[in-house]
Parts: structure tokens; C-alpha cells; sequence
């Protein structure tokens, strides 16, 4: 199903886009130097395709013969290679292999166009590497760059826009592989052996990657070698590749990584390219110079589904697919596989943003990314520390709308004790969690609300309140201090409460008889009352899903104190 759909995709960009991916037997690749030659084979110069991307030089996309997958062999690519191979000259001067690796270059060359070419470029390229002006070309400002970086390059005839490798391909002499059943495509075609290497996932080999491979014999049976296992033709090989690395490549739109997890993502139809957007926005954090543009996207899916953009799709239409590959060695391991209409994805996604949605001050992000919200429960609030397996983890239950792992939750309530601090991105994380733990597990109780709900009966939630209440009567009895009940004492108020919350009411007595305002002092006595009045007794101990509560009652009374309440006399 998988490479199946990635064929679908090539296919659709092809009819699509007219060169948007390159044919059978070709990729693109960043060539950063040309040498220009004339029709004689003489030297004219060495030309730098490189144009800045900000603070540094990206080369420029050529179409080239697909390359071949090179080991710890010798094995030249056709009319284009590195410095190396395409010169025989390296660094560190010509040494045996350099001299192999030269030989082999105009070896393919020799074999695939035989020994009169037809193609001019091809003649002016033979001839040019039969004398090969060395001494000329050292005289070039770039030449010294060039062979230290040991970049791919190619040649094209000056005055020419095209390259040379560009041109019209005779047929491959090579004996034609077996032909068997596709796996892909039901058709009977030569199978590809070994499939060429995905480029782009993190962690994986700098190489490449497989995403189907048998490099073992423990992993082939009835005598079969290598791709012979699970035969897919030449072709299917090929496109599913092309696809793959077009979604993997640098510039993609339709990329995301997460922790270890690499995720791309398309939409069937082009008109779904706003649902693409959204989950781009989800899984990415916002470009600094922009910080706008990923609420906009959000809102712009959230805004579709509300005004009833999609309701005349039908769910088999349009449908929208969510690939994670996490490394394993050298290959691509399938973390992730979610295919769904585009309606039900931006459904889920509004689903998502409806369960973390919750009060918070005006300056904070209406619809944080995902990176931004587990960055807030890391230590130190570095990406580094975020735990791997979490944040495919949550991807894969907001793409399903499954329940998040309840790892989120413990990591969530363990930063929150140990900086004292429930923010924002760690409330709505807890209060999504805890909802959709509930519902998983068939719960009855009311979920918890965006903003502060006096009504909850909750214990827990209601000592989460309570806590925020003492707090709030400490800062208002002794303005200024640098540590709080909170810092002191949320930790065990929020985990043993009973061995917290007996002398946290005492010091409560001695905090309102510092408070000058009798007004303030009556609205923090009424309240602490009516929170106390609604709590039947302290429990012992609160189990993970009621440390939960605690936090989200805690949170939402203390952005209850930010409003103003001139009528119990308390202005903030």
C-alpha cells in the first residue's frame, strides 16, 4: 500500500507538473561546478552555479543519470561524478584508487556510447578528458576549491544552457534483469535487485537509506537473492524512490521531523494542499521571521471545516496520507502509516487543537506546534531533551485520534514540579491528555474546561484550586518575595496532598491577618471557604490522572486572578 501510493504520487506530479519529477533512469542532483569545454575538447573555464540562501551557498538542482549505488568498490556514474572520478585528481594528488576511479569514469562512458559517439557533447567530452589540460584548468580562481571540496560536477559545451549528461541516452548494453511479477503494479517486468537509497531521513546513513532490502541471508528464503524476495519492478523501484526522496528533499513543504521520526505527508488531490499546510504547521515549529504564518495556516484548515468547504466530498475522495520513517542501521523503518480523507485529517486536527485548547494569557500562541508544546515539558526547554519515542508518539494519536501516551502527562507533571510551574503549552498538554484518557477509557466524569469551572466537583481539580487560593493570599500578605508556597510545596500538595495542605490552611490564617485591605481579605477568605467547603476530605495520595486535575485547577484559578473582580473588591 505504501509504495503503491508513493507511485500514485510520482505519477500525479508528472501529469501534473510537466518535469516537476525526472523520468525513469534519471535525478536530480546539486552540482556546484561545471567545466565548460569547447566542441574541440579544449578548456574555457569553471563555472559556479552557487547562489546564496542566506548565510550560506546552496548549489543549483540538475538533471543528471540516475546514479549508481556505490559501496567500497570502484563504480562510476555516467558524464557526471565528483572531482575524482570525472578528473582523477583529488587532494591528496593522484593516488591508485584516484587513477582506478578516472579509468572507471571513461570506461562507463566508453561502454554506454561506444567508440564513436553520436552526440557532439559527448565527442568534445572524450576529447577533453583524452588530454586533460591540467595545468590550464589550476589557472581557474575556483579550481583549488573545487578539488579540495571534492564536489560532484559535470561539463557542458560554452555557449550551451544544457549540460552534456544531459542528452539522449542510448540503450543500457547491460543484460537485462529477470523479469518476475511486481508487487507494485501486478505486471510482469525486470525486477530491481537492490532499489536506490532514500536521502533526507535523520539518524539515517549519510548514504542513504532502504526501504526495502535484504542484505542478509537471514533475511532471504527459497533461494532468492536480495530484491528478488519481494519482487518490485525496475520501474516501481524507481518512482516510489523519486517520490520519496522529492517528499525527503530539503525544500520539501510536505516534511516534518520529530524526535527520531521523519514524517511526510501528502494529499491525493491538489485542491487538499491547504490540509498539507495544517499538518506542516502542526508538526513545525514557526520561521522566526514569520512567527504568524503557521496560526494562519491552522486557522485557514479550522476555517474550511467551519464553513463547510468540504461537506460535498465524499470520505473515499481526496484521500491524504502521513508516512513516519525512523533509522534503523541502513534502512528506513515504517514508524507511522495513516491514510485518511483530507476532511477526517483536518478534522483530527481540529480535534486536536479543540483538546489542548485552554485560558491563557494574550501574548501566547493561539495554536502552538507540536515541537513548541513538548519543548515546554524538556528539561532546560531544549529540543535535545525531549524524549525520541514521545513525539511520534503524539503525532501518530493526533493523525489517529487516538489517546496520547500517558508518558505526555508524567513528563508534563514532572517539569511542572520540579519548576514549580504549570504553563501554558504544559496545561493544555495535561489537559488534553487527561480528556482523552477518559473518553478512552469510557469515563463518565465531566472533561476538564478551557477556563476556570466552579462548578467541578473534582477533588483533585478542587485542591488544584485550593493550592492557587493559598498562593494568592501569600503574594497579596507579603508582596514582593522571591519563593512562594509554590516553589516549596507544589511537588507534594500536587502527589501527597494530606501532608501538605493541614499546615498550608494554618499559615493561610497568619497570611490574612497581614492583608490590610479588608475588602481583599473578605473575597480571599469567601473563596478559600467555598473551594474547602466543596472538598469532602484531603486524600492521602492523587494517582497520576488526578495530579492531572490538580495542575489544570490550579492553572485555571490563577488565570482567574489575572481578570479583574471589582465586585468582590480584588483589581489586578
Amino acid at each position: 500500500m505504501i509504495l503503491q501510493a508513493l507511485v500514485e504520487y510520482y505519477e500525479r506530479r508528472c501529469a501534473r507538473e510537466d518535469g516537476a519529477l525526472p523520468r525513469p533512469g534519471w535525478e536530480r542532483k546539486r552540482l556546484p561546478f561545471i567545466v565548460e569545454i569547447t566542441p574541440e575538447g579544449g578548456f574555457v573555464q569553471i563555472a559556479d552555479t552557487r547562489v546564496p540562501d542566506g548565510k550560506r551557498l546552496v548549489a543549483r538542482e540538475f538533471l543528471v543519470p540516475k546514479a549508481i549505488m556505490r559501496t567500497s568498490g570502484v563504480a562510476a556514474n555516467l558524464l557526471w561524478d565528483n572531482v575524482e572520478y570525472a578528473l582523477g585528481i583529488s587532494v591528496d594528488g593522484q593516488s591508485p584508487r584516484t587513477v582506478e576511479a578516472h579509468k572507471a569514469f571513461l570506461s562507463t562512458i566508453t561502454e554506454r556510447f561506444g567508440g564513436e559517439p553520436a552526440d557532439a557533447g559527448v565527442v568534445a567530452l572524450v576529447e577533453f578528458l583524452a588530454g586533460l589540460p591540467i595545468e590550464q584548468m589550476e589557472h581557474d580562481p575556483l579550481w583549488a576549491e573545487m578539488v579540495a571540496g571534492n564536489p560532484f560536477i559535470s561539463f557542458r559545451l560554452a555557449g550551451h544552457a544544457s549540460l552534456i549528461c544531459e542528452c539522449e541516452l542510448p540503450a543500457d548494453p547491460a543484460a537485462p534483469a529477470p523479469t518476475g511479477t511486481c508487487l507494485v503494479t501486478g505486471k510482469r517486468a525486470p525486477v530491481s535487485r537492490l532499489h536506490p537509497p532514500l536521502k533526507g531521513i535523520r539518524g539515517a546513513n549519510t548514504s542513504g537509506a532502504s526501504l526495502v532490502s535484504f542484505n542478509l541471508s537471514a533475511f532471504e528464503s527459497y533461494g532468492h537473492e536480495q530484491g528478488d524476495n519481494a519482487p518490485v519492478s525496475e520501474e516501481a523501484a524507481f518512482k516510489y524512490t523519486t517520490a520519496l526522496n522529492d517528499l525527503l528533499s530539503s525544500d520539501s513543504r510536505r516534511k516534518a521531523w520529530l524526535g527520531d521520526s521523519t514524517f511526510v505527508f501528502w494529499a491525493e488531490r491538489q485542491a487538499d494542499e491547504l490540509v498539507e499546510q495544517g499538518v506542516a504547521s502542526l508538526f513545525s515549529d514557526p520561521a522566526p521571521e514569520d512567527p504568524d504564518r503557521q496560526s494562519e495556516a491552522i486557522r485557514a484548515v479550522l476555517k474550511a471545516l467551519s464553513d463547510g468547504s468540504w461537506t460535498a466530498v465524499p470520505d473515499d475522495a481526496g484521500r491524504f496520507y502521513v508516512l513516519g520513517l525512523a533509522p534503523n542501521a541502513g534502512r528506513a523503518a515504517v514508524r507511522t502509516w495513516t491514510v485518511a480523507s483530507a476532511e477526517e485529517i483536518a478534522k483530527r486536527l481540529q480535534d486536536h487543537f479543540e483538546d489542548i485548547d485552554i485560558a491563557r494569557p494574550g501574548f501566547s500562541m493561539e495554536h502552538p506546534s507540536l515541537f513548541r508544546l513538548l519543548r515546554s515539558i524538556a528539561p532546560q526547554r531544549e529540543a535535545k531533551n525531549i524524549p525520541p519515542n514521545l513525539q511520534g508518539d503524539v503525532a501518530y494519536a493526533i493523525l489517529t485520534r487516538g489517546p496520547y501516551p500517558i508518558s505526555l502527562l508524567a513528563a508534563a507533571i514532572r517539569r511542572s514540579c520540579a519548576e514549580g510551574d504549570v504553563t501554558p503549552e504544559r496545561a493544555a498538554l495535561i489537559k488534553a491528555v487527561v480528556n482523552r484518557h477518559r473518553r478512552a477509557s469510557g469515563h463518565q466524569r465531566e472533561e476538564l474546561s478551557v477556563a476556570l469551572d466552579t462548578a467541578n466537583p473534582d477533588p483533585a481539580y478542587r485542591l488544584g484550586r485550593l493550592f492557587a487560593a493559598l498562593e494568592r493570599t501569600q503574594q497579596t500578605a507579603s508582596p514582593g518575595l522571591n519563593a512562594t508556597i509554590k516553589d516549596r510545596y507544589y511537588g507534594a500538595a500536587s502527589s501527597t496532598p494530606i501532608t501538605v495542605f493541614p499546615r498550608l490552611l494554618d499559615l493561610s490564617n497568619h497570611h490574612l491577618a497581614k492583608i490590610e485591605s479588608p475588602h481583599t481579605r473578605a473575597w480571599l477568605e469567601r473563596l478559600i471557604g467555598e473551594i474547602v467547603d466543596g472538598i469532602p476530605r484531603i486524600p492521602a495520595h492523587l494517582s497520576l490522572i488526578q495530579q492531572g486535575d490538580f495542575a489544570i485547577g490550579y492553572y485555571h484559578q490563577r488565570q482567574d486572578f489575572f481578570r479583574k473582580h471589582t465586585s468582590e473588591g480584588e483589581i489586578n
